[in-house]
């Protein structure tokens, strides 16, 4: 990957392709949107932009805190040192928080948004949510960063960990044992920057640009309720469910996401 000083840190970052530029925010596995690269409905007519945020793998670790608002000036503090003055922008769970953030502060930026089961956590399933976690978050603090990221992806994925490991070991070889390494910046960095996180109804009607809101169909009520809230605040949004995946939809099953994304941004191109 290259590497790219913006904002006083170094990003990480991953060009590939050509065509309208699409980028893509990662949550807590830092390359989750790997497998949308070899995909043709996306990688055969778009330049797609994929890098690693403060604090994970490679980039800049910036003592906490650092906030959602924080990652979404890097995030567009990146495509101006690409030279990318608008580009449609894609994130998945707490990449999409950081999405629709970049949307609110630099709409110039932002031509649509694809927010792929968007972790919002001040809904009322967001309580549920953490009780569900509350192991993952003892493992990390008693030391266990390995069982943290297990008890935590389990959980998100609505599955047990061996088929959760058996999925991202296929589809994201090394993926885990990078988030064991991202324990840190995820348990003490990033999940705190979404529990503050404000995104209300009046910040949602403030976008002013086409969102597709995709979920996956067998995923957990958080993300359900997420869904019906973007539904009924956002001003222009299409949805799409993915038959047979959960939160981890884009890696589970790649094509029909890339399909959906591909659908949607060529109904909205830039050009136009």
């Amino acid at each position: 990957m290259e590497r790219a000083t913006v904002n006083d840190v170094e990003l990480a970052y991953e060009v590939v392709g050509s065509g309208e530029p699409v980028l893509l925010i990662s949550p807590v596995l830092a390359d989750g949107f790997l497998p949308l690269l070899s995909e043709p409905a996306l990688a055969g007519r778009y330049q797609l932009i994929r890098y690693h945020k403060r604090g994970w793998v490679s980039s800049t670790h910036s003592p906490p805190p650092v906030s959602v608002a924080t990652h979404a000036a890097d995030a567009g503090a990146l495509l101006a040192h690409l030279g990318v003055p608008r580009a449609h922008i894609a994130g998945h769970s707490s990449g999409a928080a950081v999405a629709a953030q970049l949307a609110l502060d630099c709409p110039d930026r932002v031509h649509t948004l694809a927010l792929l089961e968007l972790s919002l956590l001040s809904v009322p399933s967001g309580e549920a949510f953490f009780q569900q976690v509350g192991p993952a978050f003892e493992a990390y603090g008693s030391g266990d960063h390995e069982g943290a990221v297990a008890r935590f992806l389990s959980v998100v994925g609505g599955v047990d960990w061996v088929t959760c490991r058996a999925v991202l070991d296929e589809r994201l070889p090394g993926a885990v044992e990078q988030a064991v390494k991202d324990a840190d910046t995820f348990f003490g960095v990033e999940l705190p920057a979404l529990a503050e996180w404000a995104f209300r109804s009046e910040e949602a009607a403030a976008i002013d640009r086409p969102v597709l809101s995709v979920l996956g169909a067998d995923t957990q009520p958080l993300w359900v309720e997420v869904a019906g809230f973007l539904r009924s605040s956002l001003r222009q949004v299409e949805e799409r469910t993915i038959d047979g995946v959960g939160h981890l939809l884009h890696i589970q099953q790649s094509p029909p996401v890339a399909r959906a994304m591909a659908d949607f941004l060529g109904r909205h191109p830039i050009a136009g």
